[in-house]
C-alpha cells in the first residue's frame, strides 16, 4: 500500500499523526492542499487505499471491502508507530474514508498505537442514501481511455460536479492523480476497475443490515467528531446528519453551501474548519 507523507516541521518523526483517507474511487493526493496547511504542526499521512493510486491491486476483487481496508489502515498505523512513536492520532475521512474511520474508532480493542483523538467525517454517516449509491454505481469501474489530461478532467467533472465550484486550474490539479499512463498512449483511470465488483453486489437489504452495524460503531466512538456536509449532498441526508449530532459522540456539524457530495477540502473555508477542529478547538469530552 502506497502512502503520501507530508512534514514541514523539520522533524520526520513528529509525534502527532493525522491520517487522511479518501473516498471510494479517489486516491491520497486528494488531500494535497489540506496536507500542506496541516503539515507544519503534524505528520500528515495520506494513503492510497488498495486498488487505487500507486497501491497494488488485489487478485480477488471481493477483497475490495471495508474490513480489508480497516486491517490495512491498522497495519499502516502500526508501521508508522514503529518508525516513530505516535503520541497523538487524528483521522480525516472523506466518504469511504470516513466509514473506515468509524470502523477504526468504533471497534473496541483494535491494536491501534493510540486511540484516535479527533475524527473528521467528510459527508458520510452510518446511513447512506440508496439513490446516491446507485448513482455512484453507474460510473464506478466503467472502462475509460483519455487522449489527454484535460479530456480526463472534463470527463471526471461530468460525474463529480457535486464537489462544488472549482476553477479550471483547481480541477485540473485534482485530476492529475486520477489517471495513469495507458500502455497504448493516453491515460486510464488510476484505480482497478474491479473495485466495482463488490460494490455492484450490494443490495438494499445488505445496505440496511450494514447501516445497523455502522450505527452501532458510531455510538461507540469516543473520539471528538466533526461532521462536514455538503448542503446539496445526496449521500448524507440532513436527517442523518442531525441524528449524528444527537447520539453517540454528538458530532459537531458544519454545512457548506453550494456543495454536494463531497467537499474537496481544498478551499480556504473548508480547510479552516478542519484545521481549527484539529488544532485550536479546546479539549472536551463528548456529551
Amino acid at each position: 500500500m502506497a502512502y503520501w507523507e507530508w512534514n514541514a516541521t523539520g522533524d520526520p518523526h513528529h509525534p502527532h499523526v493525522i491520517l487522511c483517507v479518501h473516498g471510494l474511487s479517489r486516491q491520497g493526493r486528494d488531500f494535497d492542499t489540506l496536507a500542506r496547511r496541516l503539515c507544519g504542526r503534524a505528520r500528515v499521512v495520506c494513503p492510497d487505499v488498495v486498488g487505487r493510486g500507486h497501491s497494488d491491486w488485489l487478485a480477488d476483487p471481493m477483497g475490495y471491502q471495508l474490513p480489508v481496508y480497516v486491517t490495512d489502515m491498522l497495519t499502516l498505523l502500526n508501521q508508522l508507530h514503529h518508525e516513530a512513536p505516535i503520541v497523538q492520532l487524528d483521522w480525516v475521512g472523506t466518504s469511504m474514508g470516513g466509514l473506515l474511520g468509524m470502523g477504526v474508532c468504533g471497534l473496541p480493542d483494535l491494536p491501534l498505537p493510540v486511540p484516535v483523538r479527533r475524527l473528521v467525517l467528510n459527508d458520510v454517516g452510518p446511513s447512506l442514501e440508496w439513490k446516491a449509491l446507485q448513482r455512484i454505481g453507474q460510473y464506478l469501474g466503467r472502462p475509460a481511455h483519455f487522449e489527454s489530461l484535460q479530456q480526463a478532467a472534463d470527463a471526471l467533472w461530468a460525474v463529480s460536479s457535486s464537489f462544488g465550484p472549482h476553477t479550471p486550474q483547481e480541477w485540473l490539479e485534482l485530476s492529475r492523480a486520477m489517471v495513469r499512463p495507458a500502455p497504448q498512449g493516453g491515460f486510464l483511470l488510476h484505480y482497478d476497475p474491479a473495485i466495482a465488483v463488490a460494490f455492484s453486489a450490494l443490495t438494499p437489504e445488505a445496505a440496511s443490515a450494514g447501516e445497523q452495524q455502522m450505527w452501532q460503531l458510531y455510538d461507540q466512538i469516543r473520539a471528538r467528531v466533526l461532521l462536514l456536509r455538503g448542503e446539496q449532498s445526496d449521500l448524507l441526508s440532513p436527517q442523518t446528519a442531525q441524528q449524528m449530532t444527537g447520539r453517540g459522540p454528538h458530532a459537531r456539524l458544519v454545512v457548506f453551501a453550494d456543495v454536494g457530495h463531497a467537499p474537496t477540502l481544498m478551499h480556504d473555508d473548508q480547510v479552516a474548519v478542519v484545521s481549527e477542529f484539529l488544532f485550536d478547538a479546546p479539549e472536551e469530552a463528548p456529551a
